[in-house]
């Protein structure tokens, strides 16, 4: 179990591995809530040894997507700064189908294509010297 007294430190080593900086956007809507997540939900369960980082992120995906919560997108971006392909989230979208069903299926592929394009203008504009 990890160290209670680092989880704040740990919470920020999460946030910096997912491409999040300091998760400044949660911290200006409520510092509450930014302290609870950085030390509970990232410092402690997000930390704990057993699944990766990697794994961790399938999960949610999948917990998400059941949830039909719109924190999915978020989630995909994040999933695909830790390494997972577009193919790899598409994959859990299909496991999921099965269990979840077409609407919540249909929900989920709409949000990763949405990421997908976004994820492509911001490669084109990086190409195209553009911001």
């Amino acid at each position: 179990m990890p160290d209670p007294k680092n989880r704040r430190e740990r919470g920020l080593q999460v946030y910096q591995r997912m491409g999040w900086g300091n998760n400044a956007g949660v911290k200006e809507l409520d510092e509450d809530l930014w302290n609870f997540t950085t030390d509970v939900l990232f410092g402690e369960i997000w930390s704990r040894p057993g699944l990766s980082l990697r794994e961790r992120e399938l999960v949610t995906l999948g917990v998400l997507m059941a949830a039909k919560a719109d924190g999915i997108a978020l989630h995909m971006r994040n999933a695909h700064n830790l390494g997972i392909t577009f193919d790899e989230i598409k994959e859990v979208i299909l496991q999921c189908t099965i269990y979840l069903g077409m609407p919540k299926a249909l929900f989920a592929m709409r949000k990763l294509k949405a990421v997908m394009a976004e994820q492509q203008g911001s490669h084109a504009a990086g190409k195209s010297g553009g911001g």
